[in-house]
């Protein structure tokens, strides 16, 4: 089995545990619990290095888990939950709040700003080293 399906199959089976309805072609429909229930999960930087990966939407706006890591890989692979913004959406527009973290590049880290759905702020899970 390779790599990305095995990945596929982890995220398949955390959003089934997370009471989201999914299927193959469609990302599913995700509340502020199952949200929350995704940023509290564990997860293994050395599979998921440099990858995005759909986890669901949330008021009808993909979520998406975003994997960065630099130099070395795969101890400083980070994970940022966030909004998979459409082009003509704003953050506010969709109820998300803007969050600048540190993101690996090269040998350091720079600030970026994302738009994080509002269940995941106030715990600050939206942001795991």
């Amino acid at each position: 089995m390779s790599r990305n399906s095995i990945l596929v199959s982890a995220v398949f089976v955390a959003l089934l545990n997370a009471g989201c309805a999914v299927r193959a072609s469609e990302p599913g429909q995700l509340d502020a619990a199952a949200l929350q229930a995704q940023a509290a999960r564990p997860w293994d930087k050395a599979s998921l290095m440099h990858t995005t990966v759909v986890l669901g939407s949330y008021r009808g706006v993909p979520v998406v888990a975003e994997h960065p890591c630099s130099d070395v890989c795969p101890q400083y692979t980070v994970r940022i939950i966030h909004y998979q913004l459409p082009a003509d959406a704003s953050c506010a527009s969709v109820g998300g709040v803007e969050k600048q973290v540190l993101v690996p590049i090269a040998i350091a880290v720079r600030p970026k700003t994302f738009c994080v759905p509002e269940p995941l702020v106030a715990s600050g899970a939206y942001y795991a080293k």
